[in-house]
Protein backbone atom coordinates (compact mmCIF):
# COMPACT_ATOMS: atom_id res chain seq x y z
CA UNK A 1 0.00 0.00 0.00
CA UNK A 2 1.38 3.26 -0.94
CA UNK A 3 1.82 6.19 1.52
CA UNK A 4 -0.51 9.01 0.86
CA UNK A 5 0.92 12.59 0.53
CA UNK A 6 -0.79 15.41 2.37
CA UNK A 7 0.64 17.94 -0.16
CA UNK A 8 2.55 17.91 -3.38
CA UNK A 9 6.37 18.08 -3.01
CA UNK A 10 7.66 20.78 -5.36
CA UNK A 11 10.87 20.27 -7.31
CA UNK A 12 14.00 22.26 -6.24
CA UNK A 13 14.81 25.38 -8.26
CA UNK A 14 18.60 24.99 -8.46
CA UNK A 15 19.18 28.52 -9.74
CA UNK A 16 17.44 29.98 -6.71
CA UNK A 17 19.39 27.68 -4.38
CA UNK A 18 22.70 28.80 -5.84
CA UNK A 19 21.62 32.45 -5.66
CA UNK A 20 20.74 32.10 -1.96
CA UNK A 21 24.05 30.37 -1.21
CA UNK A 22 26.00 33.12 -2.98
CA UNK A 23 24.03 35.77 -1.11
CA UNK A 24 24.89 34.16 2.22
CA UNK A 25 28.57 33.96 1.27
CA UNK A 26 28.60 37.65 0.32
CA UNK A 27 26.90 38.60 3.58
CA UNK A 28 29.40 36.58 5.61
CA UNK A 29 32.33 38.16 3.75
CA UNK A 30 30.95 41.65 4.37
CA UNK A 31 30.50 40.91 8.07
CA UNK A 32 34.06 39.60 8.34
CA UNK A 33 35.46 42.63 6.49
CA UNK A 34 33.44 45.05 8.59
CA UNK A 35 34.59 43.36 11.78
CA UNK A 36 38.17 43.61 10.59
CA UNK A 37 37.79 47.32 9.90
CA UNK A 38 36.14 47.98 13.27
CA UNK A 39 38.74 45.89 15.08
CA UNK A 40 41.44 47.84 13.29
CA UNK A 41 39.93 51.14 14.34
CA UNK A 42 39.61 49.88 17.91
CA UNK A 43 43.23 48.80 17.89
CA UNK A 44 44.29 52.24 16.67
CA UNK A 45 42.41 53.79 19.56
CA UNK A 46 44.16 51.44 21.95
CA UNK A 47 47.62 52.27 20.61
CA UNK A 48 48.67 49.04 18.91
CA UNK A 49 51.04 50.51 16.33
CA UNK A 50 54.65 49.73 17.14
CA UNK A 51 57.43 52.28 17.53
CA UNK A 52 61.09 51.53 18.20
CA UNK A 53 63.66 53.25 20.40
CA UNK A 54 67.29 52.88 21.38
CA UNK A 55 67.65 51.31 24.84
CA UNK A 56 70.47 51.46 27.39
CA UNK A 57 71.05 48.89 30.09
CA UNK A 58 74.17 47.82 31.98
CA UNK A 59 76.33 50.16 29.88
CA UNK A 60 75.22 48.48 26.65
CA UNK A 61 72.89 49.51 23.85
CA UNK A 62 69.95 47.70 22.31
CA UNK A 63 66.43 48.41 21.01
CA UNK A 64 62.99 48.23 22.61
CA UNK A 65 59.52 48.63 21.13
CA UNK A 66 56.71 50.86 22.36
CA UNK A 67 55.34 48.02 24.50
CA UNK A 68 58.60 47.88 26.45
CA UNK A 69 59.72 44.60 24.88
CA UNK A 70 63.40 44.11 24.11
CA UNK A 71 63.78 43.82 20.34
CA UNK A 72 67.59 43.86 20.13
CA UNK A 73 69.41 42.74 23.27
CA UNK A 74 71.52 45.48 24.86
CA UNK A 75 74.89 44.08 23.79
CA UNK A 76 76.51 46.89 21.78
CA UNK A 77 79.08 49.35 23.10
CA UNK A 78 77.91 52.11 20.74
CA UNK A 79 74.43 53.56 20.67
CA UNK A 80 72.14 51.90 18.12
CA UNK A 81 70.54 54.52 15.88
CA UNK A 82 66.84 54.24 15.07
CA UNK A 83 66.43 56.82 12.28
CA UNK A 84 62.68 56.27 11.89
CA UNK A 85 60.76 55.01 14.92
CA UNK A 86 58.05 53.54 12.67
CA UNK A 87 60.52 51.35 10.74
CA UNK A 88 62.38 48.32 12.07
CA UNK A 89 65.71 49.47 10.67
CA UNK A 90 68.36 49.67 13.38
CA UNK A 91 71.90 50.87 12.61
CA UNK A 92 74.70 49.36 14.68
CA UNK A 93 78.30 50.50 14.95
CA UNK A 94 80.96 48.01 16.06
CA UNK A 95 84.69 47.24 15.93
CA UNK A 96 85.44 50.88 16.67
CA UNK A 97 89.12 51.89 16.67
CA UNK A 98 89.24 55.37 18.15
CA UNK A 99 92.98 55.76 17.52
CA UNK A 100 92.66 55.09 13.81
CA UNK A 101 89.15 56.45 13.42
CA UNK A 102 87.80 53.27 11.87
CA UNK A 103 84.60 51.35 12.52
CA UNK A 104 82.11 48.98 10.94
CA UNK A 105 78.36 49.28 10.59
CA UNK A 106 75.40 47.05 9.91
CA UNK A 107 71.61 47.26 9.77
CA UNK A 108 69.29 44.93 11.68
CA UNK A 109 65.53 44.39 11.58
CA UNK A 110 63.19 43.49 14.44
CA UNK A 111 64.05 39.81 14.02
CA UNK A 112 67.72 40.63 14.69
CA UNK A 113 68.47 39.75 11.07
CA UNK A 114 71.13 41.69 9.21
CA UNK A 115 69.65 43.55 6.24
CA UNK A 116 70.99 45.57 3.32
CA UNK A 117 74.22 43.58 3.35
CA UNK A 118 75.45 44.58 -0.11
CA UNK A 119 77.04 47.78 1.19
CA UNK A 120 80.36 48.35 2.95
CA UNK A 121 78.90 50.92 5.33
CA UNK A 122 75.37 52.03 6.16
CA UNK A 123 74.60 55.07 8.32
CA UNK A 124 71.84 57.47 9.32
CA UNK A 125 72.01 61.08 8.14
CA UNK A 126 72.00 63.38 11.15
CA UNK A 127 71.11 67.04 11.34
CA UNK A 128 70.78 69.83 13.90
CA UNK A 129 67.86 72.26 13.93
CA UNK A 130 68.07 75.94 14.86
CA UNK A 131 67.70 75.00 18.54
CA UNK A 132 70.58 72.54 18.21
CA UNK A 133 68.32 69.52 18.56
CA UNK A 134 69.63 66.36 16.93
CA UNK A 135 67.45 64.53 14.42
CA UNK A 136 67.81 61.91 11.70
CA UNK A 137 66.42 61.79 8.21
CA UNK A 138 63.55 59.32 8.38
CA UNK A 139 63.40 58.42 4.69
CA UNK A 140 66.97 57.89 3.47
CA UNK A 141 70.13 56.12 4.63
CA UNK A 142 73.67 56.88 3.50
CA UNK A 143 75.49 53.85 2.10
CA UNK A 144 79.04 53.36 0.91
CA UNK A 145 80.70 51.12 -1.64
CA UNK A 146 84.18 51.48 -3.09
CA UNK A 147 84.81 54.64 -1.11
CA UNK A 148 81.80 56.40 -2.68
CA UNK A 149 78.47 57.29 -1.12
CA UNK A 150 74.88 56.84 -2.25
CA UNK A 151 71.38 56.65 -0.78
CA UNK A 152 68.84 53.93 -0.14
CA UNK A 153 65.36 54.29 1.29
CA UNK A 154 64.11 52.54 4.41
CA UNK A 155 63.00 49.56 2.33
CA UNK A 156 66.55 49.10 1.03
CA UNK A 157 65.91 50.35 -2.51
CA UNK A 158 68.68 52.42 -4.09
CA UNK A 159 67.57 56.00 -4.74
CA UNK A 160 71.00 57.49 -5.45
CA UNK A 161 73.96 55.48 -6.78
CA UNK A 162 77.25 55.26 -4.87
CA UNK A 163 79.11 57.86 -6.89
CA UNK A 164 79.46 60.80 -4.48
CA UNK A 165 82.43 61.80 -2.32
CA UNK A 166 80.18 62.99 0.51
CA UNK A 167 76.50 63.15 1.45
CA UNK A 168 75.35 65.21 4.44
CA UNK A 169 72.21 66.95 5.63
CA UNK A 170 71.78 70.52 4.45
CA UNK A 171 71.66 72.15 7.84
CA UNK A 172 68.45 73.96 8.74
CA UNK A 173 66.27 72.33 6.07
CA UNK A 174 64.42 69.04 6.53
CA UNK A 175 64.54 66.27 3.91
CA UNK A 176 67.25 68.05 1.93
CA UNK A 177 70.79 66.75 1.42
CA UNK A 178 74.09 68.21 0.29
CA UNK A 179 76.13 66.04 -2.11
CA UNK A 180 79.77 66.47 -3.12
CA UNK A 181 81.17 65.18 -6.40
CA UNK A 182 84.50 66.02 -8.04
CA UNK A 183 85.01 68.92 -5.64
CA UNK A 184 81.64 70.59 -6.29
CA UNK A 185 78.40 70.60 -4.33
CA UNK A 186 74.81 69.97 -5.35
CA UNK A 187 71.52 69.32 -3.56
CA UNK A 188 69.14 66.34 -3.61
CA UNK A 189 66.06 65.56 -1.55
CA UNK A 190 65.73 62.42 0.56
CA UNK A 191 63.91 60.65 -2.27
CA UNK A 192 67.02 60.95 -4.44
CA UNK A 193 65.69 63.71 -6.70
CA UNK A 194 68.28 66.26 -7.82
CA UNK A 195 67.42 69.86 -6.89
CA UNK A 196 70.72 71.56 -7.71
CA UNK A 197 73.49 70.09 -9.90
CA UNK A 198 76.98 69.52 -8.50
CA UNK A 199 78.40 72.73 -9.94
CA UNK A 200 78.85 74.98 -6.89
CA UNK A 201 81.77 75.41 -4.51
CA UNK A 202 79.42 76.15 -1.60
CA UNK A 203 75.68 75.89 -0.90
CA UNK A 204 73.63 77.11 2.05
CA UNK A 205 69.91 77.17 2.68
CA UNK A 206 68.42 80.65 2.43
CA UNK A 207 65.58 79.83 4.85
CA UNK A 208 64.19 76.85 6.72
CA UNK A 209 62.51 75.31 3.67
CA UNK A 210 64.02 74.23 0.37
CA UNK A 211 61.27 76.13 -1.46
CA UNK A 212 62.79 79.40 -0.21
CA UNK A 213 65.90 78.83 -2.29
CA UNK A 214 69.65 78.50 -1.77
CA UNK A 215 72.65 80.76 -1.33
CA UNK A 216 75.31 79.47 -3.74
CA UNK A 217 78.95 80.28 -4.38
CA UNK A 218 80.74 79.82 -7.69
CA UNK A 219 84.36 78.91 -8.36
CA UNK A 220 85.25 82.62 -8.55
CA UNK A 221 84.19 83.06 -4.91
CA UNK A 222 81.09 85.09 -5.72
CA UNK A 223 77.67 84.50 -4.16
CA UNK A 224 74.17 84.50 -5.58
CA UNK A 225 70.76 82.93 -4.96
CA UNK A 226 69.00 80.21 -6.95
CA UNK A 227 65.57 78.73 -6.41
CA UNK A 228 64.64 75.08 -5.98
CA UNK A 229 64.62 74.63 -9.78
CA UNK A 230 68.17 76.10 -10.03
CA UNK A 231 66.80 79.27 -11.64
CA UNK A 232 68.78 82.41 -10.81
CA UNK A 233 67.19 84.76 -8.28
CA UNK A 234 70.21 86.96 -7.51
CA UNK A 235 73.19 87.16 -9.82
CA UNK A 236 76.38 85.46 -8.61
CA UNK A 237 78.38 88.64 -8.12
CA UNK A 238 78.30 89.42 -4.39
CA UNK A 239 81.01 89.00 -1.76
CA UNK A 240 78.46 87.52 0.62
CA UNK A 241 74.73 86.99 1.14
CA UNK A 242 73.02 86.83 4.54
CA UNK A 243 70.16 84.47 5.38
CA UNK A 244 67.90 87.49 5.63
CA UNK A 245 65.08 88.02 3.14
CA UNK A 246 61.49 89.16 2.95
CA UNK A 247 59.50 89.25 -0.26
CA UNK A 248 61.76 90.65 -2.98
CA UNK A 249 64.28 92.11 -0.52
CA UNK A 250 67.67 90.56 0.28
CA UNK A 251 70.75 91.46 2.32
CA UNK A 252 74.09 91.20 0.50
CA UNK A 253 77.68 92.21 1.20
CA UNK A 254 79.86 94.20 -1.18
CA UNK A 255 83.24 95.72 -0.34
CA UNK A 256 82.83 94.74 3.30
CA UNK A 257 79.49 96.53 3.72
CA UNK A 258 76.03 95.07 4.10
CA UNK A 259 73.38 96.38 1.74
CA UNK A 260 69.65 95.90 1.34
CA UNK A 261 68.77 95.25 -2.31
CA UNK A 262 65.73 94.25 -4.30
CA UNK A 263 65.48 91.14 -6.43
CA UNK A 264 66.41 93.08 -9.55
CA UNK A 265 69.65 94.22 -7.89
CA UNK A 266 68.46 97.73 -7.07
CA UNK A 267 70.22 99.09 -3.97
CA UNK A 268 67.78 100.21 -1.27
CA UNK A 269 69.90 100.75 1.86
CA UNK A 270 73.60 101.35 2.29
CA UNK A 271 73.39 103.46 5.38
CA UNK A 272 74.87 104.17 8.77
CA UNK A 273 74.69 100.87 10.62
CA UNK A 274 77.00 98.05 11.60
CA UNK A 275 74.68 95.26 10.49
CA UNK A 276 71.19 94.56 9.18
CA UNK A 277 69.59 91.98 11.48
CA UNK A 278 66.17 91.44 9.86
CA UNK A 279 63.75 92.81 7.31
CA UNK A 280 60.35 93.56 8.84
CA UNK A 281 57.37 91.43 7.79
CA UNK A 282 56.10 94.41 5.85
CA UNK A 283 59.35 95.52 4.18
CA UNK A 284 57.94 99.01 3.68
CA UNK A 285 58.30 99.43 7.45
CA UNK A 286 62.06 99.01 7.15
CA UNK A 287 64.70 96.83 8.81
CA UNK A 288 66.04 96.00 12.24
CA UNK A 289 69.62 97.23 12.37
CA UNK A 290 72.50 96.93 14.82
CA UNK A 291 74.87 99.74 15.77
CA UNK A 292 77.42 99.68 18.60
CA UNK A 293 75.89 96.41 19.90
CA UNK A 294 72.44 98.01 20.20
CA UNK A 295 69.32 97.48 18.07
CA UNK A 296 66.90 99.86 16.36
CA UNK A 297 64.62 100.34 13.31
CA UNK A 298 65.54 102.08 10.05
CA UNK A 299 63.11 102.91 7.24
CA UNK A 300 63.79 102.08 3.59
CA UNK A 301 64.67 105.73 3.04
CA UNK A 302 67.46 105.45 5.61
CA UNK A 303 65.65 107.34 8.36
CA UNK A 304 66.08 106.04 11.91
CA UNK A 305 62.55 105.48 13.21
CA UNK A 306 63.61 103.78 16.46
CA UNK A 307 67.05 104.62 17.80
CA UNK A 308 69.44 101.78 18.49
CA UNK A 309 68.91 101.77 22.26
CA UNK A 310 67.76 98.18 22.77
CA UNK A 311 69.80 95.13 23.76
CA UNK A 312 67.68 92.91 21.52
CA UNK A 313 64.90 93.51 19.03
CA UNK A 314 62.81 91.08 17.00
CA UNK A 315 59.47 91.32 15.29
CA UNK A 316 56.60 89.22 16.66
CA UNK A 317 53.61 89.98 14.45
CA UNK A 318 53.70 92.70 11.83
CA UNK A 319 54.45 96.03 13.48
CA UNK A 320 54.84 94.60 17.00
CA UNK A 321 58.36 94.12 18.38
CA UNK A 322 59.76 92.09 21.25
CA UNK A 323 62.39 94.36 22.78
CA UNK A 324 64.98 93.90 25.51
CA UNK A 325 66.56 96.44 27.83
CA UNK A 326 69.08 95.09 30.30
CA UNK A 327 67.79 91.69 31.39
CA UNK A 328 64.10 92.40 30.80
CA UNK A 329 61.81 92.01 27.81
CA UNK A 330 58.71 93.93 26.80
CA UNK A 331 56.68 94.83 23.70
CA UNK A 332 56.83 98.01 21.64
CA UNK A 333 55.27 99.25 18.40
CA UNK A 334 57.00 100.84 15.39
CA UNK A 335 56.80 104.26 17.02
CA UNK A 336 58.63 102.96 20.08
CA UNK A 337 55.56 103.06 22.34
CA UNK A 338 55.61 100.49 25.15
CA UNK A 339 52.78 97.99 24.76
CA UNK A 340 53.88 95.56 27.47
CA UNK A 341 55.97 96.46 30.48
CA UNK A 342 59.66 95.50 30.50
CA UNK A 343 59.57 92.99 33.34
CA UNK A 344 59.92 89.55 31.77
CA UNK A 345 62.92 87.28 31.33
CA UNK A 346 61.49 86.13 27.99
CA UNK A 347 58.62 86.67 25.53
CA UNK A 348 57.63 84.53 22.55
CA UNK A 349 54.83 84.96 20.03
CA UNK A 350 52.81 82.12 18.48
CA UNK A 351 51.57 83.24 15.09
CA UNK A 352 49.03 80.49 14.57
CA UNK A 353 47.40 81.00 17.95
CA UNK A 354 47.97 84.78 17.85
CA UNK A 355 49.06 84.88 21.48
CA UNK A 356 52.07 85.90 23.53
CA UNK A 357 53.82 83.70 26.08
CA UNK A 358 55.87 85.39 28.78
CA UNK A 359 58.20 83.96 31.39
CA UNK A 360 59.09 85.67 34.65
CA UNK A 361 62.15 85.34 36.84
CA UNK A 362 60.63 82.30 38.59
CA UNK A 363 59.97 80.53 35.25
CA UNK A 364 56.23 81.04 35.59
CA UNK A 365 54.28 81.86 32.43
CA UNK A 366 51.57 84.27 31.44
CA UNK A 367 49.55 83.76 28.26
CA UNK A 368 48.37 87.01 26.69
CA UNK A 369 45.91 87.59 23.87
CA UNK A 370 46.52 89.92 20.91
CA UNK A 371 45.39 92.87 23.07
CA UNK A 372 48.15 92.06 25.61
CA UNK A 373 45.63 90.98 28.23
CA UNK A 374 46.72 88.21 30.60
CA UNK A 375 44.37 85.27 30.04
CA UNK A 376 46.22 82.40 31.75
CA UNK A 377 48.88 82.11 34.45
CA UNK A 378 50.89 79.04 35.43
CA UNK A 379 53.59 76.90 33.85
CA UNK A 380 52.88 76.18 30.19
CA UNK A 381 54.04 72.66 29.40
CA UNK A 382 52.71 72.42 25.84
CA UNK A 383 51.30 74.71 23.18
CA UNK A 384 50.09 72.48 20.39
CA UNK A 385 49.47 74.18 17.06
CA UNK A 386 48.06 71.09 15.36
CA UNK A 387 45.39 70.26 17.93
CA UNK A 388 44.90 73.85 19.01
CA UNK A 389 45.35 73.59 22.77
CA UNK A 390 47.44 74.98 25.61
CA UNK A 391 48.53 72.65 28.41
CA UNK A 392 49.30 74.57 31.58
CA UNK A 393 50.08 73.47 35.12
CA UNK A 394 48.07 75.46 37.64
CA UNK A 395 48.00 74.68 41.36
CA UNK A 396 49.86 71.42 40.70
CA UNK A 397 47.21 70.32 38.18
CA UNK A 398 47.36 70.11 34.41
CA UNK A 399 44.62 72.07 32.69
CA UNK A 400 43.78 72.51 29.04
CA UNK A 401 42.52 75.49 27.08
CA UNK A 402 41.79 76.16 23.43
CA UNK A 403 43.14 79.23 21.67
CA UNK A 404 40.03 81.14 22.71
CA UNK A 405 41.11 80.47 26.31
CA UNK A 406 38.13 78.25 26.97
CA UNK A 407 38.88 75.35 29.30
CA UNK A 408 38.71 71.93 27.64
CA UNK A 409 38.38 68.46 29.08
CA UNK A 410 41.51 66.40 28.73
CA UNK A 411 39.40 63.54 27.37
CA UNK A 412 38.16 65.77 24.53
CA UNK A 413 41.73 66.49 23.45
CA UNK A 414 43.36 63.10 23.95
CA UNK A 415 40.52 60.99 22.62
CA UNK A 416 42.48 57.71 22.56
CA UNK A 417 43.72 57.97 26.16
CA UNK A 418 42.24 55.59 28.68
CA UNK A 419 43.45 57.33 31.86
CA UNK A 420 43.57 60.94 32.99
CA UNK A 421 45.49 62.46 35.90
CA UNK A 422 43.29 63.61 38.78
CA UNK A 423 44.16 65.27 42.08
CA UNK A 424 42.36 64.99 45.41
CA UNK A 425 43.44 66.05 48.89
CA UNK A 426 46.96 66.77 47.64
CA UNK A 427 47.41 63.31 46.10
CA UNK A 428 47.30 62.11 42.51
CA UNK A 429 45.38 59.28 40.94
CA UNK A 430 43.81 58.47 37.59
CA UNK A 431 40.24 58.44 36.32
CA UNK A 432 38.66 57.20 33.11
CA UNK A 433 36.95 59.46 30.56
CA UNK A 434 33.74 59.34 32.59
CA UNK A 435 35.47 60.43 35.78
CA UNK A 436 35.46 57.02 37.45
CA UNK A 437 38.48 56.41 39.66
CA UNK A 438 40.76 53.75 38.19
CA UNK A 439 43.93 54.42 40.22
CA UNK A 440 43.49 55.55 43.81
CA UNK A 441 44.83 58.90 45.03
CA UNK A 442 48.05 57.58 46.54
CA UNK A 443 50.81 59.28 44.52
CA UNK A 444 52.77 62.46 45.18
CA UNK A 445 52.96 63.33 41.48
CA UNK A 446 52.01 61.84 38.13
CA UNK A 447 52.47 62.43 34.40
CA UNK A 448 49.88 62.33 31.68
CA UNK A 449 49.44 59.09 29.79
CA UNK A 450 51.75 59.10 26.77
CA UNK A 451 50.90 57.97 23.25
CA UNK A 452 51.96 54.41 24.11
CA UNK A 453 49.56 54.11 27.04
CA UNK A 454 52.02 54.56 29.93
CA UNK A 455 52.07 57.16 32.68
CA UNK A 456 54.67 57.98 35.31
CA UNK A 457 53.79 57.95 39.02
CA UNK A 458 55.83 59.31 41.90
CA UNK A 459 55.82 58.13 45.50
CA UNK A 460 58.23 58.89 48.34
CA UNK A 461 60.53 60.72 45.94
CA UNK A 462 60.79 57.83 43.47
CA UNK A 463 59.24 57.30 40.04
CA UNK A 464 57.58 54.28 38.50
CA UNK A 465 54.96 53.60 35.82
CA UNK A 466 51.47 52.24 35.16
CA UNK A 467 49.92 50.90 31.96
CA UNK A 468 46.76 52.00 30.12
CA UNK A 469 44.59 49.95 32.48
CA UNK A 470 46.13 51.44 35.62
CA UNK A 471 48.19 48.35 36.45
CA UNK A 472 51.60 48.93 38.01
CA UNK A 473 54.35 48.13 35.50
CA UNK A 474 57.23 49.57 37.51
CA UNK A 475 57.07 50.17 41.24
CA UNK A 476 58.33 53.68 42.10
CA UNK A 477 62.06 53.00 42.52
CA UNK A 478 63.81 55.39 40.13
CA UNK A 479 65.33 58.67 41.32
CA UNK A 480 64.67 61.06 38.41
CA UNK A 481 64.75 64.41 40.20
CA UNK A 482 67.29 65.98 37.82
CA UNK A 483 65.57 64.73 34.66
CA UNK A 484 63.96 67.39 32.48
CA UNK A 485 61.20 65.07 31.26
CA UNK A 486 59.61 62.06 32.91
CA UNK A 487 58.36 59.49 30.43
CA UNK A 488 58.02 55.71 30.54
CA UNK A 489 57.68 52.81 28.14
CA UNK A 490 56.92 49.83 30.36
CA UNK A 491 59.63 49.83 33.01
CA UNK A 492 62.04 51.82 30.81
CA UNK A 493 62.36 55.56 31.46
CA UNK A 494 63.41 58.32 29.07
CA UNK A 495 67.14 59.12 29.17
CA UNK A 496 68.45 62.38 30.54
CA UNK A 497 69.82 63.62 27.21
CA UNK A 498 66.60 64.34 25.32
CA UNK A 499 68.58 64.87 22.11
CA UNK A 500 69.44 61.18 22.01
CA UNK A 501 65.81 60.03 22.48
CA UNK A 502 66.55 56.74 24.21
CA UNK A 503 65.14 54.78 27.14
CA UNK A 504 67.03 53.10 29.97
CA UNK A 505 66.67 51.08 33.12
Amino acid sequence: MSRGRRYDEPKLNLKKVFAVIILFVVIIMCVVMLKGILDGEEEKGNVTSIDYFAAYQNNKWGVIDSNGNIVIDPAYSEMIVVPNSKKDVFLCTFDVNYDEGTYNTKALNCKNEEIYTNYEQIEAISSMDKNQNLSYDGKALRVQNGGKYGLINMEGNEILPCEYDEITALQGVENTLLVLKDGNYGVVNDEGKQLLPTTYSEIQALGDEASQGFIVKNTDGKYGIVDIANEQVLELKYDGISKIHQGDYYVVTENGKQKLIKKDGTEVLNGNYDEIIAILKNPENGVIYKDNEKYGIMSLSGETTIKANYDDLQEAKSGILIAKTGDNYGLIDLEGNTLLEFKYRGITYNEKADLYLTEDQNYSNEVLNSNYEVKLTGMVTDLNDEKGYIEIRQDDEYKYYNFKFEEEKESDIFTTNTLFVSKKDGKYGFVDKDGNVVVDYIYDDATNQNSFGYAGVKKDGKWGSIDKNGNIVQEPTYDLEDYLQIDFIGNWYLGKDLNMNYYRK
